[in-house]
């Protein structure tokens, strides 16, 4: 038997098995009992529904991914990467253009198979409980415009890969590296501006309180931006949250108009006093250098398997290709893959602990962080006690009691157990 059919099998299914344990320990590790910090932030049957919601998500999950795994098996052993070959080549318009053809099709084919599990999960899941606002319309525009962006940076990307490694040969992933480098930064610069405003409004906070309050604590800490916007999340989902974009003068912080309309002005400074702390802290620059050698190191692992005999028979190809050749590649890269997520993960949930620090220490009010978390994972239904190795293979942020008792530490503030909050 093929000895990387075995490989590409064995990463397939050990994937999958890997995921179904982190997930069933998962959906085991949820208590009835509220942890003593969120007694009076939690109800006993918001609590409950919080449970419920993590079970229903799982679940749903382990179904979806049940039928992408199975999908990707049946199209691995049958050959049909070949039948999709066959049709690429069927035009005769060169390697490149039968390249994204190539592409086009495996790339529809999954967003077809993966489009009821889409819609069930908004229109099913997210709207009986509660967070759902998308409207069928929004969601089919959404789909459209993710397609369309695809195709036009996918494509470009795609095709300058395979245009360096058909004329530039032993160096093309170094050609390659310093060309997707460059793409990269520019969509950085350019996506606050351009990309991000095909799916949402950004606009200046309308809020004057909150606006003094933010410009005040980043004159306080010198720190030079675009602006402050909020976003309206409110028309895909009730869920709240905020992140920071864009780099150098376009860099800017963003929060959802759901998170404004649910917090108090000292919570949102916390909070945006969070997200300062990660380019303050340098945490944006250091992910932009480690993406970089990353993309580096898989481009060289790349190029040493371009064009083997092997792998291609073990997908029962009758025609060798370069650019059959990178999807081949991915599914023997995905073990490196993990094991980089699984890195990722663990450095961001440090730097997470970082930012929360710099927040309470800037902005001097620490009781206002800890609410404003527990408050987001409140209106979030979010599951407070994650198994831990659902959370050491695929949280990029330490759970939120975790945060609280890290901030209470550094604070030496006492446990809270009486609070006037209720959910």
């Amino acid at each position: 038997m093929n000895p990387y059919l075995i490989v590409i099998v064995a990463v397939l299914v050990g994937r999958y098995l890997l995921d179904l344990v982190a997930d069933w320990l998962n959906t085991r590790h949820v208590t009835e009992k509220i942890p003593a910090e969120f007694e009076g932030y939690y109800d006993a049957e918001k609590y409950r529904t919080s449970q419920n919601y993590l079970r229903e998500n799982t679940k749903f999950g382990i179904i979806a991914d049940t039928a992408q795994t199975f999908a990707a098996l049946i199209l691995v052993l049958s050959g049909g990467f070949n039948y999709v070959d066959r049709i690429a080549r069927s035009f005769g318009l060169g390697s490149i253009p039968a390249g994204l053809i190539f592409a086009g099709i495996l790339v529809l084919a999954f967003q077809i198979l993966n489009l009821p599990f889409s819609v069930y999960g908004t229109f099913v899941i997210e709207e009986r409980y509660g967070f759902n606002k998308t409207t069928p319309r929004t969601f089919a525009l959404d789909i459209v415009k993710s397609l369309l962006l695809t195709a036009l940076i996918g494509g470009i990307v795609f095709s300058v890969i395979l245009w360096f490694f058909e004329k530039m040969g032993s160096m093309a992933w170094i050609y390659c590296w310093a060309a997707i480098m460059v793409f990269q930064v520019f969509l950085i610069f350019i996506a606050p501006y351009v990309i991000m405003p095909l799916f949402n409004k950004f606009v200046p906070i309308k809020n004057d309180e909150l606006r003094t309050a933010i410009k005040n604590y980043a004159k306080s800490q010198k720190f030079k931006m675009k602006g402050v916007f909020q976003m309206d999340g409110s028309r895909r989902s009730s869920k709240t949250n905020a992140f920071f974009t864009g780099f150098g003068r376009s860099r800017r912080i963003v929060l959802l108009d759901t998170l404004i309309d649910k917090h108090s002005v000292p919570e949102l400074v916390s909070i945006v006093g969070h997200e300062m702390g990660h380019y303050k802290k340098k945490h944006i620059q250091l992910a932009i250098v480690r993406s970089a050698l990353m993309t580096g190191l898989t481009l060289f692992l790349l190029s040493l398997f371009i064009g083997n005999k092997r792998l291609f028979d073990a997908f029962k190809m009758e025609n060798v290709s370069i650019y059959a050749s990178l999807f081949f590649f991915g599914f023997l890269y995905t073990p490196i893959a993990m094991v980089i997520s699984i890195i990722e993960n663990a450095i961001s949930r440090k730097q997470e602990y970082e930012a929360d620090a710099f927040a309470v220490n800037t902005c001097g009010n620490f009781e206002a962080m800890i609410l404003g978390l527990k408050k987001l994972s409140v209106d979030n239904l979010s599951n407070l006690i994650p198994h831990p190795l659902k959370v050491f293979l695929s949280y990029s942020h330490p759970p939120v009691l975790e945060r609280i008792r890290a901030i209470r530490a550094r604070t030496s503030a006492p446990s809270e157990t009486n609070a006037t909050y209720m959910a």
